[in-house]
């Protein structure tokens, strides 16, 4: 980060370290979409999405489940020595609570943002979850500068993840509840 300051003259700590983090999520997204596009990418989400399908198609599922692991551990690794880098330090206890923070952004990424669309393209589901993870900092720290107690957060993300599962089936019964209700008038 400091080659960051050095190269923007004036640049704070905080703006250099928010600044490295899009540049470092935009090339993530970027190379993860350009996976995806490939073969072993194609197999790799279609073997989350329809196992048996794949199977059918002679892929290997249980190699697409391996491949997804290592991918995903590997990025968690990546993650991880960010984290301790910025800091300064590693810790044991400094990913408790991260996977909570993980599903909870993607649950938000895709409950805000795939309100605007039934079938979000994946470029846009990538760009979703990095949305959400933003939208979930931005809640955890409205709601600590209104006083709640740091140790009250588990509450507060359960909360969090709970209505944001709730906004898709509100949403399916807001459109067939409006359905019937047009129903009724036209008949």
């Amino acid at each position: 980060m400091s080659r960051i300051q050095n190269f923007f003259n004036g640049m704070t700590p905080n703006m250099a370290s928010l600044l490295s983090g899009l540049l470092f999520c935009t090339v993530l997204i970027l190379v993860l979409y350009w996976f995806c596009g490939t073969e072993i990418g194609s197999a790799l989400r279609a073997t989350g999405n329809n196992g048996n399908m794949v199977r059918a198609m002679g892929i290997d599922t249980d190699k697409m489940k391996i491949l997804g692991l290592m991918l995903s551990n590997g990025l968690i690794a990546l993650s991880g020595g960010l984290v301790a880098q910025s800091q300064g330090y590693g810790d044991v206890g400094m990913g408790t609570g991260t996977l909570v923070i993980g599903l909870a952004s993607i649950v938000l990424g895709e409950a805000i943002f795939g309100w605007f669309s039934k079938k979000l393209p994946f470029w846009f589901t990538l760009i979703s979850v990095v949305l959400g993870s933003i939208v979930y900092r931005i809640v955890i720290a409205v709601v600590l500068q209104l006083g709640l107690k740091s140790s009250d957060l588990k509450l507060l993300t359960s909360i969090i993840i709970t209505i944001a599962l709730a906004i898709p089936i509100i949403k399916q019964q807001s459109v067939k509840f409006s359905g019937r209700l047009h129903n009724r008038q036209g008949a």
